[in-house]
């Protein structure tokens, strides 16, 4: 029995959940999030709590029963108080700020980049060096703020580049001279 998957999911007042056939729709005060789920676990819906249950002892559905549980409980988690991810810009002259529905950056490249902001997401950019990528749908955050870093990954050597603010980049020592 999977420690995760047995676990089962509270389901806030103000959520409404509702499963037809294998789509799975998720309703709250954040906005509205579906998904379809394996036909090799079944969901029992309860008033306050929903429960994930496997048909069958395969691999694959033993595979699906914790993954599925942990699915389920983001989308509830993000209809209800939603994900953020923060991250940080270190370098002479690198800011960012947004115009419109565009994320612009300057990155010390020969050109700005506009970085088009996905529905669903939500894009606050404080002191132009820290920007905070918010919103219900925890896998499109988590991929919004990974492509943004990639414009400019952190370097060793001095650490410029956009990171994670809880993340830490390891230095190395630049070139010791002739002598």
């Amino acid at each position: 029995m999977s420690r995760i998957g047995k676990l089962p999911i509270e389901i806030p007042k103000g959520v409404k959940i509702s499963l037809d056939d294998t789509l799975l729709s998720v309703e709250g005060p954040n906005g509205k999030l579906a998904r379809q789920v394996m036909t090799c676990v079944t969901l029992n819906i309860g008033e306050t709590s929903l429960a994930v249950v496997r048909n069958d002892e395969t691999t694959a559905a033993r595979e699906a029963h914790g993954l599925t549980r942990t699915l389920v409980n983001n989308m509830v988690v993000g209809v209800t108080k939603g994900f953020q991810t923060d991250l940080e810009i270190n370098g002479v002259g690198y800011r960012a700020e947004v115009k419109g529905n565009e994320l612009v950056l300057s990155l010390g490249y020969s050109h700005p980049i506009n970085f088009p902001i996905p529905v669903g997401i939500v894009i606050n950019v404080e002191k132009m060096t820290k920007v905070a990528v918010k919103g219900a749908d925890k896998e499109l955050v988590g991929q919004t703020a990974a492509k943004i870093r990639s414009f400019r990954s952190p370097e060793p050597y001095k650490g410029k580049g956009i990171k994670y603010s809880d993340e830490t980049i390891l230095r190395k020592a630049g070139k010791t001279g002739k002598k």
